[in-house]
Order: C-alpha cells, then structure tokens, then sequence
C-alpha cells in the first residue's frame, strides 16, 4: 500500500515522500486513516539530531501522537468498528497507519476537534509526573520547562489541587502562556533571585513536589536544590546525557529527597496502581478533562499545516526556535 509520509532521511534533514506501508491487518491491528498528526519538538528533535536511543541510523518515520478514523480492524479486536475516531499512540506522521488496539482510545465526544484531541497524547507524558509525584492538595510544584509536556504539568498539578504551581523556562512567551493555564507564578531558570522567590512563595520550605521535563540533564541539580525537605523529584524529560557533579549527599541524602523516574514507557500495561495509571486510562482521563473544558490546548497550538510544509517546520524546530509549541500535520486531503 502506497503512503504519503515525512521521513527524517538525514541529520537535519525531513522530506514528505511516498512510501510502502504493509496494510496486512494481524488479529490486534487495526487500519486507520489519519486525520491530524501533533509534532513533539523535543522527541522529534531527537530523533532529526541523532541523539535519540536509535542514534544515527536513517531514514527515520516520526511522531507518536495522531487522531484517526478506523477503516478495518483484526479479527481479535472487539472494542473498535469501522468508522470510530481514535486518539492515536505512537503512531507516524502518515496518511494512514496500522497499529495494534492497545495503543488506540475511541473519542466518544463526536463534538471534540481533533486538532485538539490529538494533544491528549502528548499531555498524557506532561501528567505521569505530576501523577507520578502523588501530590495532595495543598502542595507546591514546580513545572522545569514549558514546553507542550510543561504546560500540561501545569494544568494538572492546578487541576490537583496544588498551590503554589510554579513554572520555570527561559522563555518568556512560554512563560506567559504557563500562567494562562494555572501557574500561580512564573520564573526564568537564570533569575538570580529565584531561590529566594521560591522560598518565599513556599513558606521557607522549598518545593513539595518537582516535574523536571527540560530535557537539560544540569536541570536536574537545579530542581534538587529547589525541593523541599522530604520532597519528591519526578525526572519527566528525556535529557539523552548523563547528570554530571550531583552532590547526593546534601542533595537527596540528607533532605530525604524521593527521586522518580518518570518516563512515559515506565507504565503498567494493563493494571492500574495508585500513581501509575496506564497509558490508555490517562489519555481517555485527559480527553473526558477536554470535553468538560477543564484542560485548554488552543493557547498551545501554534500552526494548522499541511504536511508538505514538514520540511520548513522541521528546518525550524532543527534551528531550536522556541517561540512556536504546537505544530499541527492536517491529513485530511491526502
């Protein structure tokens, strides 16, 4: 079956190309055509970088998260037909995809655009760690980077009843957009004043809980120095390259500090515990939170483009320009 697809086909380099996609449909696999794919700056930076877990090894299909109509399911699956619109996890940026029932969630509000459904994939990773630090009501948090997984800790941890939230990012934009969606107060990383601001908007006790998602792996010492005593860390970003200098002892030793990895594979499959949910329960958790109006992705919507346009785009996100969020790939012409 012949595909439109965007392809990393070198560092640096996305083209938008036709390819061959096995459709043969296994027992739990199910065909769908595609409606909108959301670009992941950091992953997919990675990944067009060459600093992913793949390394350099090219061509490379991207993305992981789609909103797409079932066309034709396997004989094992049950719980999808033909013609309902799924919430899509990793999947690629093309026009159609086969993927297996597990990694797919029915949007039952018909009224949901899915270019904004389709952030409910990404939000799922910005939430494990807020999920994953187990705050009650009542605790600060600091988000470290708002980026899309930031901005969505943000809104969680507001939406858990966390006060103070705090946000941290160098950029301004960014920072604005954070206090939109629930944080209480908003800092960049470099602001000489910040522990002191920090201390003060906590009572002297520094941070209950930290959702490190910069991908800077030096952001790690700075989040350890900012939680408080018997405080929880959740390492959420994927920063590729080790921590260097962590002074453990005063660090995490002596203040009891509690540090979680957070990455969004560390799941349960199926069977949910307290603080871990699987994926499939947060992303139909997150797209119930959307159609209720209680979670706002417009203010992180950057652009609606079409998938020719991938080249630029990705020319963009390559240069490290911050100042856009969301990209948005429409499929519904091709």
């Amino acid at each position: 079956m012949k595909v439109r697809s965007i392809d990393f086909v070198a560092r640096g380099k996305a083209e938008f190309r036709e390819i061959d996609m096995n459709e043969t449909l296994a027992p739990n696999h199910v065909l769908l055509k595609t409606v909108c794919t959301l670009v992941s700056p950091g992953t997919e930076f990675a990944c067009l970088n060459g600093t992913d877990l793949g390394g350099m090894k090219f061509p490379k299909t991207l993305g992981y998260s789609a909103v797409a109509h079932v066309l034709k399911t396997g004989s094992a699956v049950t719980d999808l037909h033909e013609g309902d619109r799924c919430l899509c996890y990793h999947s690629c940026h093309r026009n159609y995809q086969n993927m297996p029932q597990q990694n797919l969630v029915k949007i039952v509000d018909d009224s949901l655009p899915a270019e904004e459904a389709v952030f409910c994939v990404i939000g799922c990773m910005g939430f494990q760690g807020v999920r994953r630090c187990r705050p009650e009501f009542g605790e600060s948090l600091m988000v470290m980077g708002l980026g899309l997984l930031g901005q969505f800790a943000v809104q969680t941890a507001h939406l858990s009843g966390c006060f103070p939230v705090i946000g941290l990012d160098f950029n301004e934009n960014r920072r604005s957009i954070a206090k939109d969606l629930g944080a209480d107060a908003v800092f960049s990383p470099d602001n000489p004043n910040l522990k002191a601001n920090i201390q003060q908007l906590t009572e002297g006790r520094g941070c209950d809980s930290v959702v490190e998602v910069t991908g800077n792996p030096q952001a790690v010492v700075q989040g350890l120095e900012l939680t408080a005593p018997f405080g929880r860390i959740s390492l959420t970003g994927c920063n590729r390259t080790p921590t260097e200098h962590v002074d453990f002892y005063n660090l995490v030793h002596r203040k009891g500090i509690t540090v979680i990895g957070a990455h969004n594979m560390a799941r349960p499959l199926v069977e949910r515990r307290p603080g871990v949910w699987t994926m499939k329960e947060d992303m139909a958790l997150l797209l119930r939170f959307l159609s209720a109006g209680r979670l706002h992705v417009q203010p992180l919507l950057s652009r609606i483009a079409d998938p020719s346009e991938a080249p630029g785009i990705y020319d963009s996100i390559f240069a490290r320009d911050f100042n856009h969020l969301g990209f948005v790939f429409d499929w519904r012409k091709y």
